[in-house]
């Protein structure tokens, strides 16, 4: 059964629903307006400086003062509408579905199987703290909605770029490089877009950079690193040709539209508005939701089965937004016997504050749990599995001796982390994600190309990426000789074998840290292509 648009079950409760919202936002708007214009970030405040703008503190008197008459004037109608909006709640799907009616159905389908056996899929993840204007300036970000605008357009910018692959036949050859036929697309094919690798004309990037597989069969372009197999690269552009995304942090309603308009040309289906609100569970005021979960899926490939699930475990300020787990499933297309190939797509954002780790770990026990029925309850025995991720920010990273529970979580020995070497342990060439937000404007990180250039630097990363956290009442040693020094990594993307099809084989292609949003957000985007590879003879059974 498709998917509907509406979260509601008939268009009277949607009606009603949009009519309390209403009655609702001027109070809020205001309310954010006023806290937003005390608040500043410090791009805000070194611009002030430079301008010699004396009259701020005037302009902050006066706005306030307005800004404050205008919410309480208009408090008594969102009483009115809070009492329409909270109770519709619980009869609230979680999400949005929007879906892009395509001009053919080969636009959103992957052929790879059905004509070769093998596939590539691009998967990317970000935190874009797009929170309402007043409180993303705790994060020193302001501006929602414009960022959000921005955002999209940046995202679409990078990942509508061609992905061109060349090979060689083997390490030690001489002789004239010829490209793969089944990764070079032709140019006569009338499809579009990574849900077709055949359908790009044959040209290079916008970086110039040659995309590769693997080495040693594939020519490693400049820029491109290659170091415990596991190709990597710091990269300006989002990676060409993504098939789904994973956003966090995407609480703003309007940001959430925004960003859905920018991105709908290339992916066609997006969940949005994911979460729940008010009293939850319904009827019980022992846990209110203010804000939604933030998760924000976009996808090439139509979703045929959706599920979130919210985790009842949070606390503090944390538990005022309803942070969970959503679960999809994708149609790929069909292998070369015709069956259905579908794949599993998992995004969640974990507990946030420091040395709380039983939360998260709680946490974790749900995911996999939740990930595994899911799974169960939609599986069909005439389809294939081709791929099962889960992405997110985890609030935990794999160096700082606070998160030790955590890295040592058994979620960890289902999901393979192509980043990872080990409880506690980074691979050497792996890059922090989390940002120190206070130096967001300096000029060595404000820009994509001056970002990336700080990343590739270790003296330079180590002034602007957040450093691994101490454990209680221990003093911080970090990094240990001959180590190099990574930062908190908190942002992942996890695949898993044991669930896809037997005849299946994965191999991670490239993962790429990206520099794109540069000055938009306080976390590196992180991308990861992932190769599978289907075997004929097992397509029968």
């Amino acid at each position: 059964m498709a998917l509907q648009s509406s979260p509601f079950p008939n268009g009277f409760v949607a009606g009603i629903h949009a009519v309390g919202w209403a009655f609702i936002l001027p109070c809020f708007w205001f309310l954010d307006r006023l806290i937003a214009v005390i608040k500043s970030t410090t791009l805000e405040q070194t611009q002030r400086l430079e301008q010699e703008c004396y009259l701020h503190p005037l302009k902050i008197f006066f706005s306030s003062i307005i800004f404050l008459i205008l919410f309480l004037a208009t408090a008594p109608l969102a009483l009115v509408g809070f009492i329409l909006w909270a109770p519709l709640q619980a009869c609230r799907r979680p999400f949005y579905y929007h879906r892009e009616t395509p001009f053919s159905p080969e636009k959103e389908t992957h052929r790879g199987f059905e004509l070769v056996g093998k596939a590539s899929f691009g998967f990317a993840t970000a935190n874009l703290c797009l929170l309402p204007d007043s409180l993303a300036r705790f994060n020193n970000l302001g501006h929602t909605q414009r960022r959000a605008a921005a955002i999209g357009q940046h995202i679409v910018q990078g990942v509508c770029r061609p992905h061109i692959c060349i090979f060689v036949d083997s390490p030690s050859s001489c002789g004239t490089l010829s490209p793969s036929n089944s990764l070079i697309p032709t140019v006569n094919s009338p499809t579009y877009g990574a849900t077709d690798r055949q359908a790009q004309p044959p040209i290079s990037n916008q970086q110039g950079r040659v995309g590769h597989r693997s080495a040693p069969r594939a020519l490693l372009s400049q820029g491109l690193h290659q170091q415990d197999d596991i190709p990597w690269e710091v990269s300006s552009l989002f990676p060409a040709n993504v098939d789904i995304l994973c956003l966090e942090e995407v609480f703003d309603k309007r940001a959430a539209q925004k960003l859905t308009k920018a991105l709908r040309p290339v992916f066609g289906h997006i969940l949005y508005d994911v979460g729940v609100y008010a009293c939850q569970p319904p009827c019980r005021c022992s846990s209110f939701k203010f804000l939604n979960s933030g998760l924000f899926l976009a996808s090439r490939f139509p979703v045929l089965e959706a599920q979130y699930r919210c985790f009842p475990n949070g606390r503090g300020e944390d538990a005022l937004a309803a942070k969970g787990l959503l679960s999809a499933k994708v149609l790929i297309g069909q292998n070369q016997k015709q069956k259905n190939v579908v794949g599993y797509f998992n995004c969640t954002h974990l507990h946030a504050p420091e040395g709380e780790g039983e939360i998260r770990c709680e946490q974790l026990n749900m995911v996999t749990k939740w990930i595994g029925d899911f799974q169960t309850a939609n599986k069909l025995p005439d389809e294939d599995v081709a791929f099962d991720v889960l992405c997110g920010d985890f609030n935990f990273d794999n160096c700082s001796p606070d998160d030790t529970l955590e890295q040592n979580h058994h979620l960890f020995e289902e999901y393979r982390d192509p980043c990872r070497a080990g409880p506690g342990k980074e691979k050497p060439w792996v890059i922090g994600t989390l940002l120190e937000q206070p130096t967001l404007y300096e000029d060595d990180v404000n820009t994509p190309e001056n970002l990336q250039r700080t990343l590739e630097s270790e003296d330079l990363r180590k002034q602007y990426i957040s450093p691994p956290v101490a454990a209680e009442g221990s003093p911080l040693v970090y990094p240990e000789t001959g180590q190099p020094w990574i930062g908190r990594r908190i942002d992942y993307i996890l695949y898993r074998e044991s669930s896809i099809s037997k005849h299946c084989r994965t191999e991670v292609e490239e993962v790429t840290f990206i520099t794109q949003l540069a000055g938009l957000t306080d976390h590196i985007p992180v991308g990861m292509r992932l190769n599978v590879i289907m075997d004929s003879d097992g397509a029968d059974q």
